[in-house]
């Protein structure tokens, strides 16, 4: 950091700052923010001389405040900025709302315990899953993702900051802008993007212009509908489910083996380019290939059956 700014200062750039993100794993784990440090062997010796830094250059010291790694069922509401009766620390007599606070403020004792409590800090990131593998549910939802990053646009706008911290902006960045389908790991970490790669919303955290949901469902031209021969049947999305529901279902069924090579780019049933589309696809592939029952149609009571031929053009849907 030292190398950079000096490089920055010799160019004569003297409005960009500084910084590095930490995550929370720099703090000695602890429930109550009074009762938080740095940990031992960082905290004079690695800590101490990046707030100096930060001081120095009037640069923020930035952290990544995750409520989501620190989620349990019994503390959900504290998490996601719901209503609950709270976390009290004897130490400060705070009675603490949500874990976002808790997180922030335990930065900021941690910060003041080593003289450095005047040094502005920002968040470098933070989010919520939208969809997750069996075991990481139920924290892994479009519902708890919104009411995470929704409430946490709505705190930073409101200036509000922290009980510690009160009447301070926090410089904020959501992670993350789109979900990742390449990334490694567990469904949920290709899954905490607020929009699809397609550029729909996953929801709205709040920070889409009025009208812009209408990029979610854009007109399209009506597939021309075949009779269907003999007893043949579809499966097909219900008229009134949800683009995240139908984005969830296109995951849940390309993770199950099914051909999904067809609706990706350059496929015959890419065009066009919508998450029902996809879905619809994705959806009857799934229920013809694992029996065609009316429950392999079900998807969460999102799917329903017809006997009309969805295929169209150079897109033929399996029967």
């Amino acid at each position: 950091m030292r190398t950079l700014y000096k490089a920055l200062r010799m160019e004569g750039i003297k409005d960009i700052k500084v910084s590095t993100a930490h995550s929370l794993a720099i703090l000695e784990p602890s429930d109550i923010p009074s009762m938080t440090k740095f940990r031992a062997g960082w905290d004079k010796g690695i800590v101490a001389p990046i707030l100096e830094f930060h001081r120095a250059t009037k640069s923020s010291f930035m952290v990544n405040p995750y409520p989501y790694f620190g989620y349990k069922n019994e503390k959900a509401n504290l998490a996601l900025f719901r209503p609950n009766k709270g976390l009290f620390d004897k130490g400060t007599k705070i009675l603490y709302s949500n874990m976002y606070d808790m997180q922030l403020d335990s930065v900021y004792i941690s910060m003041k315990k080593l003289g450095y409590g005047d040094v502005n800090i920002s968040v470098g990131e933070t989010g919520w899953a939208s969809l997750g593998e069996t075991y990481e549910q139920p924290k892994c939802s479009v519902a708890n993702a919104a009411s995470y990053n929704g409430a946490l646009v709505r705190k930073y706008e409101s200036g509000r900051g922290t009980p510690l911290m009160p009447g301070r902006k926090f410089e904020t960045y959501i992670f993350a802008l789109f979900n990742e389908n390449k990334k490694p790991g567990s469904l949920a970490e290709r899954n905490f993007g607020l929009f699809y790669p397609n550029f729909a919303p996953v929801y709205d955290a709040g920070i889409m212009r009025v009208g812009a949901n209408s990029v979610k469902n854009p007109s399209i031209p009506t597939r021309p509908m075949t009779p269907a021969i003999g007893n043949k049947k579809w499966c097909l999305p219900k008229p009134n489910a949800s683009d995240a529901a139908l984005q969830a279902n296109i995951d849940y069924v390309c993770s199950q083996g099914i051909d999904c090579k067809p609706i990706q780019a350059g496929g015959a049933c890419f065009t066009p380019s919508t998450v029902r589309s996809h879905a619809s696809f994705a959806m009857n592939s799934y229920y013809q290939t694992k029996g065609r029952n009316d429950f392999n149609c079900d998807f969460s009571g999102t799917g329903s059956i017809t006997n009309i031929d969805p295929s169209t053009g150079g897109c033929k849907y399996v029967s």
